[in-house]
């Protein structure tokens, strides 16, 4: 039977904690008094208090620790805090401040959230998952620490990061949080500073071989399975060649996504379908340019062709309409050291290390950058796309803010304020000749959790590229005119509840209408949806069936402490 907490015990799990909320009776039923303050709060209060402290932290990490703190104290609060204001929270507890709390992971660490997978379980994967507490998980987010979003591979400092990414289906989506889990997969790490640092919590070897990786890999998503039953597994943050193949290797087989692949893709996605719905132009009309050819690129790359064939074009055709350019300059048809998936937009035009000569010679209408590199999109890039199109689409993809290959400011007052703008971080309003402009952010945020919400109420049998094309179209149907007149390109984010949910019901519908759900279809999808969406409340106790007050064993238990 459920273990039925009491006492300190109860005040300890942050699942069940309510803290100054417990009522009276509770505080009775449940061995809590004199264990809490006299006055019973609710929830409003609470919140209130949690931002009075929010307010004196001195930096965002700060808030990001402090943020951490609360939701292994008090789940339910945590989560009523970062629904009652995403759009001030998300920057917190994700991207850009998560990358402050990646880099000092070792010397910041307190206490384990998630699980810790490592190479030298090897064999025994099904029985180190097994020591999670509950069966009933719907997904795991795994990461390698391999490449975290411009830092490059850290190892075990990126565990961050899928605990983050995890929490965000929930405050933006609603996913129910015991049904997720978050695992940091050690490879070890190629980053020799972080192997020398006496405080690095990871394994301190290089990572293996790709065919010893996908064997460890194979055995894990065996594993995650059978303990799992159902569960998906969302693979984040692992280096690009690794990303791709992976998921290459398990997409048929497994319920599996890559946020890095297709999650970037979708959200690209999203924004050059309303750019393009406010250009008054298709896809298939667009020459795009990619700067940057790693699996963010690779992954866009392809989801726009998958979408140009939606629409009607031959693969071929759609192919022809993108080309990529990385640290050895344009892919042209002469480089002999292209992967396969980078041979596929190798083009027949003269080779280049100059963007600005690409540009000349390309002549895109659009610009995507996915480089890591800042100021990659100088002054010539960006005035040679504007003159191929009279609406310039210019989106700097790279994060954090100090990756980026241009600025809003930047991309706007070089195309007289033509430019349909987006970044991978959220930059201010800036204002060209009197009109103020909104710059988009394209941030996998708007898509990953209400996808993951629609996985979670559909059970699909495989997620396919298609399903993250719905997505795309889902939240850009719900940015208005109005929004649109200032630029923007995707939904605002302060109702972004509601818009996740219309995100989700249109995946959902989609999955449906291709047969591919293992449950039944409800009459109102959104409805339905809706109904399963976790709520930040607290729900009544029950009393304790045991709990006696007074009984000495508490004493005896209380001192070996």
């Amino acid at each position: 039977m459920h273990h039925h907490a009491t006492g300190l015990e109860l005040l300890e799990s942050p699942i069940e904690n309510k803290g100054t909320a417990f009522t009276t009776e509770e505080r009775a039923a449940n061995g809590l008094e004199g264990l809490l303050p006299t006055t019973v709060e609710d929830l409003d209060t609470q919140v209130q208090r949690v931002m009075g402290h929010l307010c004196a932290k001195s930096s965002d990490l700060e808030e990001y620790l402090y943020l951490q703190d609360l939701c292994d104290r008090n789940e339910t609060l945590y989560y009523a805090v970062l629904m009652r204001d995403p759009a001030r929270f998300v920057p917190i507890v994700y991207d850009p401040t998560i990358a402050d709390a990646c880099l000092t992971y070792g010397h910041v660490y307190r206490r384990p959230q998630g699980m810790y997978l490592t190479k030298t379980m090897k064999g025994r994967f099904a029985e180190v998952l097994a020591n999670w507490p509950t069966r009933d998980i719907r997904f795991i987010c795994v990461s390698s620490g391999g490449r975290i979003l411009g830092l490059g591979d850290i190892g075990a400092n990126g565990a961050p990061i899928p605990i983050g990414k995890l929490q965000l289906y929930t405050a933006c989506a609603g996913v129910p949080p015991d049904c997720l889990l978050p695992i940091h997969f050690d490879i070890g790490t190629t980053n020799a500073a972080l192997r020398a640092d006496p405080l690095y919590t990871g394994l301190r070897d290089a990572p293996p071989a790709d065919d010893a990786l996908d064997a460890l890999v194979d055995e894990f998503m065996v594993a995650a399975n059978a303990v799992f039953p159902g569960v998906c597994v969302h693979f984040e943050d692992w280096k690009g060649t690794d990303a791709i193949r992976l998921l290459a290797r398990y997409r048929d087989d497994y319920l599996v996504y890559n946020d890095d692949i297709q999650g970037t893709a979708s959200v690209t996605l999203a924004g050059l379908t309303t750019a393009l719905q406010i250009k008054g132009e298709t896809l298939a009309d667009q020459r795009i340019l990619f700067a940057g050819a790693g699996s963010a690129a690779i992954g866009i790359a392809d989801m726009l062709v998958e979408a140009m064939v939606e629409g009607g074009l031959g693969k071929d055709d759609a192919r022809k309409r993108i080309a990529l350019y990385d640290v050895n300059g344009l892919l042209d048809a002469g480089r002999d050291d292209l992967g396969p998936s980078q041979k596929a937009y190798a083009k027949d035009l003269p080779a280049t290390t100059d963007l600005a000569a690409a540009v000349g010679s390309f002549k895109p209408t659009a610009l995507v950058g996915v480089s890591t590199t800042p100021g990659l999109f100088t002054e010539a890039v960006v005035r040679g796309v504007a003159a191929a199109t009279d609406r310039p689409i210019i989106f700097p993809l790279s994060n954090p803010t100090d990756k980026a290959e241009c600025t809003a400011e930047q991309a706007y007052a070089w195309t007289d304020g033509k430019a349909l703008f987006a970044a991978g971080v959220q930059f201010p309003d800036v204002t060209v000749a009197g009109k103020v402009f909104h710059p988009g952010q394209a941030n996998n945020f708007y898509i990953f959790p209400a996808f993951g919400l629609a996985v979670y109420a559909t059970r699909p049998k495989r997620i396919d590229d298609r399903m993250w094309i719905a997505a795309a179209k889902g939240a850009a149907d719900q940015v208005d005119q109005a929004a649109r007149d200032k630029g923007m390109l995707y939904p605002g984010q302060r109702d972004i509840l509601e818009v996740e949910i219309t995100t989700a019901t249109r995946v959902a519908e989609h999955i449906f209408d291709r047969g591919l759900a293992t449950v039944e279809r409800p009459d109102d999808i959104r409805a339905w949806i809706k109904g399963i969406t976790y709520t930040p409340v607290y729900r009544a106790r029950p009393p304790s069936p045991v709990h006696r007050p007074g009984t000495a064993d508490r004493l005896v238990r209380g001192s070996s402490r």
